[in-house]
């Protein structure tokens, strides 16, 4: 149990003051029995994640990467995923829902057990007067079994044997008799039976399953088969085999062992299915967090469509899911729910709800003062976070940290539950949902902006506006209308600005530039970065949110060589690979050349299509008579004329040094680490790469 601020409304989301919610046995147990694995347990859980911790501590070092794999096992997980409240705000995107509506919502992640929650529109639906908030927790559960009732395809009176009558194989008994089929249902639990048997089924039978399916069908086997049990074990499917009819159907909802016997299913000719979750936009991340609708015509069922029939069938008194529940526990006591669900209390259980109080009609305040954190240094930068992804979980805080004489203020996240524990954790003196607690804080004089990067920029005007300084992720914008707007900010405030290019701190790039410091010729630069391959629905993909990876990756790229040559970025030119996969992006595969002021010439070739076991990046310099190659910053080696010099060791990119350096400017009052003017040079470089990706010509800066 844990207090954190409320959780902030988006445009196309809900903010919903929970009545009920409803504890899932199967999978809350599942995730807490995972959570409570050491590290070599959950390693054996999850082989394909050991083998990318493997190669990445090939290119990273083990240390870095056991930090960043503790950072990211330490994440707590939000228990629940169906629930039940009256809507506090809504959205301007959120089409059909009022505050004071009545709701059912759904989605892990989103309709946790907490008093309050933000959830996306297309995972709530309203709820009919005759619906209690009881009833209503249970829709997303409900829909669960719904899509795998729809899997089936059922016609009038066919009919069915439901194996497994937990929860899900319940309300799926329930579900079928309503559709007009008959149904046959089997679990080793008398009183599983006899609850089934009271809610609908024709009969239900605790043994002799396929002797009693032979009779329940006149000797033709069932229609189909619904598999709602939990068990690794494969008996389940064997049993569904042997009592379905030639070219029924198998339909998979729980989690079973799935080793098909293959000559029985051969020969009936079965069709065997799974049945995904509460239905078409599940894991979907455009349906669910975007708010984007499948089309009616074309998905006539989508999960949110699902919690909504459930809802109807239960106003229609087909569905009595009140009749399901075996334990009901106040909020405040639901650790005692975990205790029962984890055997400390040993006695039977169904459906587990939780019931919240009654409270205020207004949202809370969206801020929670843990503590009064100081500083035996005076002059020490009182730092605050607007954003708190991985990566400032796994790489900024943990550099942050280590460095002396620093005070962390406040932490801002969308989401309350990551804002809260994070600020416990990493010892902020307060957490918020709201950045304007951020900006109006008194002692705050650094923020740093680590958000989306379609936020990057307006978030930092903000900031500077409000006198702070600030270190912004990359990229510092996504468009040229975001930069021209910070250009004008910046001229007209004197807060320092950042932006998180740490290459060009690394020893591995001080090492390059020194060394070339005294050249009388430009230089040749070959940068190659071995970046892998993003999926195009991946945010950061997506040029109105991520802005590309050109602009969102690719500017390290850029930072480090201008940084290198000493000199701006003049004129650019760009060609990518068209590969006819529709899943690629095109200018993932991107070869650049960058032209800089004083002559030098900078090759950046992206490559998304390379091995990624390799190391990420490489960079050969040549010029004045002498070469230098840096490999994946562990290892830097100069030749030549200027001399012999060599730097290896672990992988170092800079990141401390970049924050000991912005560190020192606001706390000293110098100038920022990098000047603005190289900071916007950049910026529009990327934009003027993509320029000329679609131009095929050469792009000039002006």
């Amino acid at each position: 149990m844990a207090e954190v601020p409320v959780p902030l409304c988006r445009k196309n989301a809900i903010v919903m003051r929970n009545h009920v919610s409803f504890v899932s046995a199967g999978t809350e147990r599942m995730l807490v029995d995972f959570a409570r694995k050491s590290m070599l347990g959950k390693a054996l859980q999850m082989p394909d994640q050991v083998r990318k911790v493997l190669r990445k501590m090939q290119t990273e070092g083990i240390f870095t990467t056991l930090e960043k794999v503790q950072a990211k096992l330490d994440q707590p997980i939000p228990l629940g995923y169906s629930c039940a409240g009256v809507v506090m705000e809504a959205g301007p995107r959120a089409e059909g829902l009022a505050v004071g509506d009545r709701v059912a919502c759904g989605g892990a992640g989103f309709a946790n057990h907490a008093e309050f929650n933000h959830i996306p529109c297309n995972l709530v639906v309203k709820l009919p007067d005759n619906v209690s908030f009881e009833d209503a927790s249970c829709a997303t559960v409900g829909s669960i079994a719904m899509q795998g009732v729809r899997q089936c395809e059922l016609h009038l009176g066919e009919s069915v044997c439901v194996i497994g009558l937990g929860l899900l194989g319940i309300l799926a008994v329930q579900m079928i008799k309503a559709s007009g089929c008959r149904v046959l249902g089997f679990d080793p639990n008398p009183a599983r039976c006899q609850l089934a048997l009271e809610l609908g089924a024709d009969v239900a039978v605790t043994e002799a399953l396929e002797a009693t399916a032979a009779a329940f069908s006149e000797g033709h086997g069932v229609d189909a088969v619904l598999i709602t049990a939990a068990t690794k074990s494969n008996e389940p499917v064997t049993a569904a085999g042997e009592i379905c009819r030639m070219k029924g159907k198998v339909v998979v909802t729980g989690l079973v062992g799935m080793d098909i016997p293959r000559d029985q299913y051969y020969k009936k000719e079965l069709d065997f299915r799974l049945s995904l979750s509460y239905g078409p936009g599940r894991y979907d991340p455009v349906y669910e967090e975007g708010g984007i609708d499948y089309p009616y015509g074309y998905v006539r069922w989508t999960e949110q469509r699902n919690m909504q029939a459930f809802i109807d069938l239960v106003a229609m008194g087909k569905i009595h899911p009140s009749k399901l529940i075996t334990h009901r526990f106040a909020f405040d006591d639901a650790l005692d729910a975990y205790g029962l669900l984890l055997g400390k209390v040993h006695e039977p259980y169904l459906g587990i709800v939780l019931n919240y109080p009654e409270s205020d009609t207004k949202v809370p305040a969206r801020r929670i003062d843990l503590h009064r954190t100081s500083t035996s240094a005076p002059s020490a930068p009182a730092v605050s976070f607007i954003g708190c992804g991985n990566f400032t979980k796994a790489v900024l805080l943990p550099n942050l940290k280590k460095l002396s004489s620093v005070h962390l203020r406040g932490l801002c996240t969308a989401g309350g539950m990551n804002c809260g524990e994070t600020a416990r954790k990493e010892n902020f003196a307060f957490a918020t949902t709201d950045q304007e607690e951020i900006l109006k804080d008194p002692e705050t004089n650094l923020v740093f902006v680590t958000t989306r990067h379609d936020t990057h920029s307006a978030i930092t005007e903000a900031a500077l506006k409000a006198g702070k300084n600030v270190f912004v992720e990359k990229p510092l914008a996504i468009n040229a209308e975001q930069l021209d707007s910070l250009e004008k900010t910046l001229g007209q405030s004197s807060p320092r600005l950042m932006v998180g290019f740490n290459r060009r701190f690394s020893p591995h790039a001080t090492l390059l530039k020194n060394y070339f410091a005294k050249r009388t010729t430009p230089l040749m630069m070959l940068y190659r970065v071995n970046a892998g391959t993003i999926p195009r629905d991946v945010w950061l993909q997506d040029p109105e949110i991520g802005g590309g990876r050109i602009v969102g990756e690719g500017c390290h790229f850029i930072d480090f060589m201008s940084f290198v040559a000493g000199a701006p970025v003049i004129a650019v030119q760009a060609r990518c690979i068209r590969t006819g996969n529709s899943t690629l992006v095109a200018e993932d595969s991107t070869n650049i050349t960058l032209e800089f002021a004083d002559g030098s010439i900078g090759i950046l070739t992206y490559a998304a299509l390379g091995d990624p076991t390799q190391p990420k990046e490489r960079c050969e310099i040549h010029g004045e008579g002498s070469t230098s190659v840096m490999e994946n910053f562990c290892t830097t080696v100069c030749s030549g004329k200027l001399g012999r010099k060599k730097l290896s060791g672990k992988q170092r990119k800079g990141f401390a040094e970049e924050l000991s350096a912005m560190l020192e400017c606001v706390r000293t009052g110098g100038p920022a680490p990098i000047p603005a003017e190289e900071l916007l040079n950049v910026t529009r470089a990327t934009f003027a790469v993509l320029e000329a990706l679609k131009s095929g010509q050469l792009e000039v800066l002006s």
